[in-house]
């Protein structure tokens, strides 16, 4: 064996060792959440990203206009534009976020994001690390979170999957050691298990939830996910008054299938990989990830985003703008939420319901033969206008 590749893998270990203990010092010093209502001003940014991106972020922008416009004209909210997060200019740049992207995105309080590409083995781009992984590292949005309720199955689920850490933290860090051997990373730290777990708690009580699943796979993943499982026992001592229960990974997929189970489940809170693939399965049930919006929060920033990926091939045939705007204006709808706009939030979501599910007047169908992304936003501001909003939601939904 050849003792050289050995010291090499050693030494790459160590210096991503003292990365994470850097990390760790760095999340110690912010305390508290952003309080939205003590502010002058909220600046929204808005990226279209990749592909569909633009077009379907366009829409999301114009409905967002729409509900905040007498909030912009007294100067209260401010959109911001922010070009550059695409492939190209990410290549161009050799970085997953371009320096002065970066320093752009810093200036806002919350953002809507459109999706990008991330580079893969065989494609024309350079081994980039994912725009959305960096963005959640450098801005430390630590929590995804994403709910997904089809009232007539009787599922009322909400997510809350680990952002900077797991098996995502390292993915472009990992270790070739020579053509036999290579080596990926998982990382756990006690502050960024605590917070999420924490904040999937604090939900459960505030919401009336009360209910958290735990979701890991600490019976062979015993290190990291037995770190993540051994703090929610912990913290789950601080909530008598919510029931909780930890469920592994594999068989967690299965019970979100099963008819008889999955209206038990409540508040899930899960490492990184694992809420990536149970969100996915979880956004089937309410019509696919083109359906679910996501929120990706921090205690200083927040970003929020279509689960989707760009859809280049949409684009190359020329009907990107027949993209489906709906994943990504429930993000908006999460936005408006976070920030404070409680009832404006709760009508979109009433005309995402309507409108998409129930009395669909226009329909969607990413061809020629249904309605563009303008159309179906506009439907949406028709909708909302409507004062008998509320009376015809219920109808549908009793």
């Amino acid at each position: 064996m050849d003792n050289s590749v050995v010291e090499k893998a050693k030494a790459h270990f160590a210096a991503l060792i003292e990365d994470q203990f850097e990390r760790i010092e760095q999340m110690k010093t912010v305390k508290d959440f952003v309080d939205y209502d003590n502010l002058d001003k909220i600046i929204i940014g808005v990226v279209g990203g990749d592909g569909i991106g633009p077009f379907i972020t366009k829409q999301a922008q114009r409905v967002l206009e729409f509900l905040l416009k007498e909030d912009v004209k007294k100067g209260r909210v401010e959109f911001k534009v922010i070009d550059g997060l695409t492939i190209e200019n990410r290549a161009k740049c050799k970085q997953a976020i371009p320096d002065d992207i970066l320093e752009e995105l810093k200036k806002c309080h919350v953002i809507l994001k459109g999706p990008t590409t991330t580079p893969r083995a065989g494609d024309q781009w350079p081994n980039i690390e994912s725009a959305n992984v960096a963005m959640r590292k450098e801005l430390d949005l630590f929590a995804n979170v994403r709910p997904v309720k089809v009232s007539e199955e009787n599922i009322d689920w909400i997510f809350f999957r680990e952002n900077t850490e797991g098996a995502y933290a390292l993915g472009s860090d990992g270790i070739r050691v020579n053509d036999d051997l290579a080596v990926d990373f998982t990382v756990a730290t006690y502050e960024g298990s605590y917070r999420i777990i924490k904040a999937a708690f604090d939900y459960a009580k505030k919401s009336g939830m009360n209910k958290v699943t735990v979701v890991t796979k600490a019976n062979v993943v015993k290190t990291t996910d037995g770190l993540f499982l051994d703090i929610a026992k912990d913290i789950a001592k601080d909530y008598p008054e919510v029931e909780w229960d930890d469920w592994y990974i594999d068989i967690m997929t299965a019970k979100l299938v099963d008819e008889k189970r999955r209206s038990q489940f409540k508040v899930m809170v899960l490492p990184n990989l694992y809420g990536d693939i149970l969100t996915d399965e979880a956004a089937e049930f309410q019509g696919g990830v083109g359906t679910a919006g996501s929120a990706n929060l921090g205690k200083k920033y927040a970003m929020f985003e279509a689960i989707h990926g760009s859809a280049p091939r949409m684009v190359k045939e020329g009907r990107a703008k027949y993209a489906d705007p709906s994943s990504i204006i429930r993000a908006a709808g999460m936005l408006l939420d976070h920030i404070g706009y409680t009832d404006k939030a709760h009508r979109l979501q009433m005309a995402l319901d309507i409108c998409g599910d129930y009395e669909k007047k226009l329909v969607l169908t990413g061809r020629e033969n249904g309605a563009t992304g303008a159309e179906f936003a506009d439907y949406l501001m028709e909708t909302i206008r409507d004062d008998n909003i509320e009376n015809k939601w219920k109808e549908f939904t009793d």
